[in-house]
């Protein structure tokens, strides 16, 4: 039986049982039982969150937000939807491992939901052992996931889907969409959608900045790019506000519902949202199962918290933002 390792623990995260445990409850005691606007938590049916992927000292606070709001009553598996950061994919892959290390114990990998994505005829192929340890964005999740089933004393009877989404472009993401918008609908599943928002920095290739902050922010707002060259900002206010304004733009868009509408914000704004695949890939799903039901909007995100690694003041910094999100099916 082939186990993922856990090969980002002592590095990303501690590899310490007693200490990580120690940090989850932390962070997820530090959101507390409600969150203004939306009342007890995690929300009834709140069974997909986004949260982010990065190391947990910088993005473990924020990520406990998603996760304080993940409705996990009803799960008998969790998907989770990452992005791929260091092989090429026109597709998206599938683990074929039968079960992932954590720190905290192993937790069990669906293997006939996969083998059923695997065969239903829309290109979902399978990670060697070597992508699948190499890449980051499913692991990060996956303390938290055993950490909240534990809680909620399921940890031992619900398995994970691991699917590592490619570079697929916006029709490919509504076909992915429509395969998993089955399972959406069932309340046995849960979905996890791993993501960071704007990096921001020469280092990322993208310096964006917003020459006068807009009131009413739209993809279309008068920006340009920074460069080491300038040492100050060419605008009254401070790089981090315009990545602020950059990304709420952008996590508006997603509450709206429409996935044609993110795909817009992002041809035209250029965010270098590293989940924006799977992020479109569970709009698209959510669209289908409004629209199989004959709903008006259907489940729609909300976020619940916004972070920056650091506020950049100076053109040769940079940031890499953190949000959570849930959403009700």
């Amino acid at each position: 039986m082939s186990t993922r390792a856990a090969t980002h623990a002592n590095s990303w995260y501690t590899g310490n049982k007693s200490k990580l445990n120690s940090q989850l409850e932390s962070w997820l005691a530090a959101v507390g039982t409600s969150i203004e606007g939306v009342g007890e938590l995690p929300p009834d049916g709140a069974r997909v969150i986004i949260a982010p992927h990065a190391g947990y000292s910088y993005s473990g606070p924020a990520a406990a937000w998603a996760y304080k709001s993940l409705d996990v009553s009803t799960a008998k598996r969790v998907f989770i939807l990452g992005p791929s950061h260091h092989v090429y994919l026109d597709h998206c892959d599938l683990s074929a491992c039968k079960y992932y290390a954590t720190p905290l114990g192993n937790l069990a990998v669906d293997t006939e939901t996969l083998r059923e994505l695997h065969e239903c005829g829309e290109n979902f192929g399978w990670m060697t052992q070597s992508t699948d340890e190499d890449e980051h964005s499913i692991e990060m999740h996956l303390p938290y996931i055993y950490k909240v089933l534990d809680l909620a004393g399921k940890v031992d009877s619900v398995k994970v889907v691991p699917i590592l989404v490619g570079a697929i472009n916006t029709q490919k993401e509504k076909v992915y969409g429509k395969v998993l918008a089955k399972y959406l609908k069932d309340p046995e599943n849960v979905f996890v959608i791993s993501s960071d928002f704007c990096h921001w920095g020469s280092r990322f290739s993208y310096t964006h900045y917003y020459t006068a902050l807009p009131t009413n922010p739209t993809p279309e707002s008068p920006s340009t790019k920074l460069d080491h060259r300038t040492r100050t900002p060419t605008g009254p206010h401070q790089i981090h506000e315009s990545i602020e304004i950059l990304d709420k733009l952008g996590m508006s868009t997603i509450e709206t519902g429409s996935h044609d509408r993110f795909a817009e914000y992002l041809q035209a704004t250029r965010n270098t949202i590293c989940g924006r695949h799977p992020i479109g890939v569970m709009m698209a799903a959510i669209e289908e199962v409004a629209k199989e039901s004959e709903q008006k909007g259907g489940a729609r995100f909300k976020f619940v918290r916004y972070e920056q690694s650091s506020k950049v003041c100076d053109p040769t910094d940079s940031s890499v933002s953190y949000a959570s999100a849930f959403a009700v099916v």
